[in-house]
């Protein structure tokens, strides 16, 4: 027996040759740039030129009282503002402030992400009143707290509690002086009320951002709300919480306008941007104010940073539990 014979073998076609990768043309992504530039610009002569220059004052001896007396002193305005007893304090309530502050807004701002999440009639005029304090600006924000709500005299406070008191027979009810009384707090609710309407919109937009086919698949397993809430929806809004938590600390830290409309910085209220407010314009040392501002943005970096780094190992932890 013979063996077969192989048929004529196909022709053997030759591999493309890979062509090296083409230089990038600089000119198109130049062009592709420019328009960005005007925008890079502007940012760089309204944010860095100013801390330059802040950085370059906190250097000196300088107080507006005595323009002429200026002089070099290198690092002695950080080492005066580390030994500052009152800026001390103002760190402490600084920190006591944003933490209250940050973390009410995101339960809060959570529960009403949650409500508006769902469908009801009226769900546009209750989502538009919910965002309404966030966009009113934060001195009349204060000022509504301060004369509105806080007076002893005609707030709306005192009055409610007049009208609940008169309701049980009593003629007599407490008028607290809501300021006086519990300053931290006041200026904490004001903020409070100012800020849960921000961390409502991010939180609402991660509610809106989830996969329904995987939470329709849950309820078909059996699982219940809480479940669904807890091992589903809350690990997907994990992002947006340290979205939120970052940029509310960031602008916690440098709110001025609320210390300085209610309680004007007495009662142990101030704050690292009042105290800075105080060192500037009332004690007119711009050195020394200067090298507190410094300190203030790099001690703000540290806080967002470490906060971020904090709610994403926590999260972290829950998820690999799960």
């Amino acid at each position: 027996m013979t063996a077969p014979t192989a048929g004529p073998r196909a022709p053997v076609t030759p591999s493309p040759t890979v062509r090296p990768p083409q230089p990038p043309n600089r000119l198109k992504a130049w062009a592709t740039r420019a328009p960005l530039l005007p925008a890079l610009v502007f940012l760089i002569a309204v944010t860095q030129l100013p801390f330059v220059a802040t950085l370059v004052i906190s250097l000196f001896d300088w107080n507006s009282l005595d323009p002429d007396d200026r002089h070099f002193t290198g690092l002695s305005n950080y080492r005066h503002a580390a030994e500052d007893e009152a800026l001390r304090e103002s760190v402490l309530t600084t920190a006591v402030l944003t933490a209250t502050v940050v973390l009410a807004t995101v339960v809060l701002g959570l529960l009403l992400a949650l409500l508006l999440d769902r469908k009801f009639r009226g769900r546009g005029v209750v989502r538009t009143l919910l965002i309404a304090p966030f966009l009113v600006v934060p001195v009349a924000a204060a000022l509504l707290w301060k004369h509105v709500l806080y007076n002893p005299d005609y707030g709306l406070l005192n009055g409610a509690l007049t009208w609940v008191a008169a309701r049980f027979g009593d003629d007599s009810p407490p008028q607290p002086d809501w300021v006086s009384d519990m300053p931290l707090l006041a200026v904490e609710a004001s903020l409070i009320w100012q800020w849960t309407p921000f961390m409502m919109l991010i939180l609402l937009a991660g509610l809106q951002s989830r996969p329904m086919d995987m939470i329709e698949a849950a309820r078909i397993d059996g699982a219940g709300n809480w479940q669904i809430f807890r091992y589903l929806t809350l690990p997907h809004l994990r992002r947006y919480l340290e979205l939120g938590v970052l940029l509310g600390s960031v602008y916690i830290v440098q709110n001025f306008d609320a210390v300085f409309t209610i309680t004007a910085g007495g009662l142990d209220t101030a704050n690292l941007p009042y105290t800075i407010y105080q060192t500037f314009y009332q004690a007119h040392e711009y050195g020394q104010a200067s090298a507190a501002g410094v300190l203030v943005v790099i001690g703000s970096i540290i806080i967002a940073t470490f906060a971020l780094r904090v709610v994403s190992s926590l999260f972290t932890e829950e998820a690999s539990r799960s």
